[in-house]
C-alpha cells in the first residue's frame, strides 16, 4: 500500500476509534485532565485475564520484560503492571503509559470491555487490513500520557503483528522514558562540562549539575555522580578522543580493547591504588549494536564491568562514534556500582545523558 494512502487510512482509522471514546465519555479537554502519574520505566497494560495467561500474553511478555542486553544480573526493560479491564480505576486510568490489548473475536468479559471502545467502522477497517493492529493516542485520560491499543482479529493474526514490530513497540516507550527523564535531568546542567568538552574535544556534553568533574588527562574526561549513600547509585561517566584511521576501529573486539585500555590508563577502584583498574567483564561478554549519536554512525556496548582485583564491579553502556567531520573516534561511556541493586533505573539515566552529545555539523575553521 501507498505510504500516503496507509497514512491516511490510520488516520481515519484513529477517528473512528476515538468517536467510540467520545461516546463511552472518555475523552474531555486537556484543561479537565489530570496530570499522568507513574515511575519511569512503568506500563500499565490492560487486557482480558485469560488472554494474559495465553500466547498473545506469552508474546506480550517477550516484548516489554525483555530482558535488558548485557546486565550483570536479569532486569526487565519496562517494569508492567497488568490490570483487568473491568477493574481500571480512575486513578489507574492517570498512568504515564498505558497499553490495551484485545482481539475482536475474544468474547470473555475483559476483551468485551474493551472492544467496546471501537467503533463497527474502526472494527471493519481493521479487519479488511490486517496490518492496522496499532493505534497511538495521546493524553486520551491524563495530561502528559501515552495509551496504545494493540488489536487484531483473532490471537493468531495478533501474535504475527506483535512478532513483527517487536523492536518498533520497545523504541517507542524506550524513548518516550527517554524524553521524560531528560525533562527531570536537564533541568539544572553543568555548565563548566559543555565549555571544557567543547574546548578539549569540540563537542558538546550536556550534563546534569549533579555530575561534578574527577579528572581531565590528555584526550580524557571523567564526571562522577557521587553518593555518601549505599542505597543510591554511583555513576560515573568519561569520555575519550583518538584519532579515527581506519574503519576497523569500530569492530566490537577493537572496542573491548579501546575500552580497557583507557580503563587502565585512567580509571581506578581506589584511587590511591593504581593497580585496581577497571577492565571488561569476557565471561558475558558484550553486546553490540549500530546506533546514531547526534546523526553521527556509533556502535553502542553494553557489558559488564569488574576490577581486575575484583573487589568491584556492575553494568556499563557505551558510545563509540565516528566524527569524520573532525576525523576522530569519540569514545563515552557510563558505568554503575551499586551492589546487589537494580541497574536499570541507572542505565536509561547514562543513555539518555549520552544521547545527549552534540557534535559539530561542520569543521571548525583553523
Amino acid at each position: 500500500m501507498d505510504n500516503r494512502i496507509k497514512t491516511l487510512v490510520i488516520f481515519l482509522f484513529a477517528i473512528a476509534v476515538l468517536v467510540g471514546c467520545e461516546n463511552n465519555g472518555e475523552s474531555g479537554s486537556s484543561s479537565n485532565k489530570p496530570k499522568a502519574r507513574g515511575s519511569l520505566g512503568e506500563i500499565l497494560l490492560v487486557i482480558d485475564s485469560a488472554k494474559y495467561a495465553g500466547p498473545v500474553g506469552e508474546e506480550l511478555r517477550d516484548i516489554f520484560e525483555a530482558n535488558i542486553p548485557g546486565i550483570i544480573r536479569e532486569e526487565s526493560l519496562f517494569y508492567v503492571r497488568k490490570v483487568d479491564p473491568r477493574k481500571l480505576t480512575r486513578i489507574l486510568k492517570m498512568a504515564n503509559n498505558m497499553v490495551y490489548v484485545t482481539t475482536f473475536d475474544d468474547t470473555k468479559p475483559g476483551s468485551r470491555t474493551i472492544n467496546s471502545q471501537f467503533t463497527p467502522e474502526s472494527k471493519e477497517m481493521a479487519m479488511e487490513d490486517p496490518s492496522l493492529f496499532m493505534l497511538r493516542n495521546k493524553d486520551e485520560f491524563a495530561v502528559g500520557q501515552e495509551v496504545l491499543y494493540l488489536f487484531g482479529e483473532n490471537e493468531k493474526e495478533l501474535i504475527q503483528n506483535l512478532r513483527a514490530n517487536k523492536s518498533q513497540l520497545q523504541n517507542l516507550f524506550i524513548g518516550r522514558e527517554r524524553d521524560r527523564l531528560a525533562k527531570a535531568l536537564f533541568n539544572r546542567k553543568n555548565s563548566e562540562a559543555a565549555v571544557k568538552s567543547a574546548e578539549k574535544f569540540g563537542m558538546t556534553l550536556n550534563l546534569p549539575a549533579s555530575y561534578q568533574f574527577v579528572l581531565e588527562a590528555d584526550d580524557f574526561l571523567w564526571y562522577r555522580q557521587p553518593t555518601p549513600r549505599t542505597d543510591k547509585p554511583d555513576i560515573s561517566l568519561f569520555f575519550y578522543q583518538t584519532a579515527y584511521t581506519d574503519e576497523e576501529q569500530v569492530f566490537p573486539e577493537n572496542i573491548i580493547k579501546l575500552r580497557d585500555t583507557i580503563a587502565k590508563e585512567h580509571i581506578f577502584g581506589d584511587p590511591r591504588k593504581k593497580e585496581s583498574f577497571l577492565v571488561t567483564e569476557r565471561l558475558e561478554p558484550p553486546v553490540f549494536k549500530n546506533v546514531q549519536i547526534d546523526g553521527k554512525y556509533s556502535v553502542e556496548m553494553r557489558g559488564a564491568w569488574k576490577t581486575n582485583n575484583l573487589s568491584m564491579g556492575g553494568s556499563f553502556l557505551s558510545y563509540t562514534v565516528v566524527d569524520e567531520v573532525q576525523g576522530k573516534i569519540f569514545y563515552m561511556e557510563g558505568f554503575v556500582y551499586y551492589p546487589n541493586e537494580a541497574h536499570r533505573a541507572s542505565l536509561r539515566e547514562i543513555e539518555t545523558i549520552l544521547n545527549a552529545t552534540s557534535f559539530p555539523a561542520k569543521a571548525e575553521e583553523k
